[in-house]
């Protein structure tokens, strides 16, 4: 079975911008092609779970998600050959529009569908983002462990990762490199 690092998007990949949907809008926040390349280098799969409540509220089309992931990709490519992304899984809904879900985080929907579609042993995978939902649908499906970047919302959600008893990280590479360190016996 394989291994994943699961990545939240808005402010763990790219700085946050609220409702992100236009790609020239879209920039990339430092060290994340470095933090994909060492999870590939480590043996993971790098795999994005992102809630894109904005598609269920109108503000935009689904298409347009897409076009930021493709955005996304480019500007990692253009740093590093190696920094790819392996999958891209998108939670569309919200609750009081489209009625509850499995995917949404904190639900971990996102995260056991990818399992099923690469064959990833949720158990030795890890998810980093940069609020509690993140965590928490990490910690939902199974997850090793989970940790909180401070990036984004994550300065925020400080208090409360820290009394949950995640871990936390400056960035998504720290966070890579103190998981992996955690996990190094998987």
């Amino acid at each position: 079975m394989k291994k994943a690092f699961f990545l939240d998007r808005d402010g763990v990949i790219n700085e946050e911008v609220s409702y992100l949907h236009e790609p020239d809008k879209t920039v990339l926040l430092p060290k994340v092609s470095e933090a994909v390349e060492l999870i590939h280098s480590l043996g993971f799969l790098a795999i994005v779970v992102t809630n894109q409540s904005g598609v269920a509220r109108g503000y935009y089309p689904e298409a347009d998600v897409h076009s930021v992931h493709l955005r996304l990709q480019s500007i990692l490519l253009k740093h590093s050959a190696s920094a790819v992304i392996d999958s891209w899984y998108c939670c569309c809904h919200h609750p009081e529009i489209s009625g509850e879900c499995s995917c949404r985080k904190p639900h971990p929907g996102m995260l056991l569908q990818a399992a099923k579609d690469f064959d990833i042993d949720l158990s030795k995978s890890f998810m980093i983002g940069d609020r509690m939902s993140d965590l928490n649908a990490g910690k939902n499906a199974g997850c090793l462990n989970s940790c909180l970047v401070l990036s984004g919302y994550g300065k925020n959600e400080l208090s409360k990762a820290c009394e949950a008893g995640f871990p936390t990280a400056e960035n998504l590479l720290e966070a890579v490199k103190l998981l992996a360190e955690n996990g190094k016996n998987l």
